[in-house]
């Protein structure tokens, strides 16, 4: 399996490499070649070591993806390297804490060329390769992408495009055998929501808004993105999947009825 992982150096990025290599050797293949980019060089080198260790052939780029040029040179790179390419997991993504007021205008085009834009630049120059193994691009999106989710401004605009990108992908880049896909994560504990999840009572209050009653792991997720990465979707194209507890579910009854979960 020849994959590449963006936002790879922690979070869900990191957790979902580690499943692809797990996955994979499971499935009886040996030749796990994973190339890993991120913007943080020393979490990157973190997790390549740890792979390595394990026998995984491990590439890593440093990059900032709102530079237009850095998602070809992510593709480019994992290709000279591998030969080929199966899988592309465009993970990579930020959250600017600004209301739509604050925000400027130079934050707000971050924000979708990373969000979004990042992943049509991706998938454009990973579309030779992925049509010859017939592989799978799977983007991580955000249930923010069905709700404003004040005051993060620009965020669910960028993951709402996202999801439509994708969509329009799997139709154009569907009869060339690429299968695109989209996972939207809900309350997840990662490096980005620390400052929120690492207090017990925020914690507590985010898990009970679900039926599940818990705040989900990159693993979580990892399992999820790696599925549609497998022979298991094979017919599975065109997809957002929401991995959220169920919370989407307990949003009209939330605001009926206030918190009704909270026992």
């Amino acid at each position: 399996m020849k994959a590449i992982v963006t936002g790879a150096a922690s979070g869900i990025g990191r957790a979902t490499a580690l499943r692809l290599a797990k996955d994979a050797r499971s499935r009886g293949d040996a030749d796990v070649q994973l190339l890993l980019a991120d913007i943080s060089a020393p979490g990157l080198e973190a997790l390549a070591q740890v792979m390595r260790e394990d026998g995984v052939q491990v590439e890593t780029f440093v990059g900032d993806l709102s530079d237009t040029n850095v998602p070809t040179q992510i593709v480019s790179a994992a290709v000279a390297a591998f030969g080929g390419l199966d899988v592309l997991v465009s993970n990579a993504g930020i959250i600017q804490r600004n209301s739509l007021l604050e925000l400027s205008t130079d934050e707000f085009d971050r924000e979708l060329a990373i969000n979004t834009r990042a992943t049509w630049l991706l998938g454009k120059a990973a579309h030779p390769w992925l049509a010859k193994s017939r592989g799978a691009l799977i983007a991580t999106a955000s249930v923010s992408a069905g709700q404003p989710t004040p005051p993060l401004g620009a965020y669910s605009a960028s993951k709402a495009a996202l999801v439509m990108l994708v969509r329009q992908m799997s139709v154009e880049w569907g009869p060339d055998g690429i299968r695109c896909n989209s996972v939207s994560p809900g309350s997840t504990h990662t490096g980005m929501t620390d400052n929120r999840y690492s207090d017990p009572q925020q914690r507590d209050a985010a898990a009970k808004r679900n039926p599940l009653q818990m705040v989900g792991s990159p693993d979580n997720q990892a399992a999820v993105i790696a599925f549609l990465a497998g022979s298991d979707a094979a017919y599975i194209t065109g997809e957002n999947i929401v991995v959220d507890g169920g919370l989407q579910n307990m949003l009209m009854m939330a605001s009926a009825m206030g918190d009704p979960w909270r026992r």
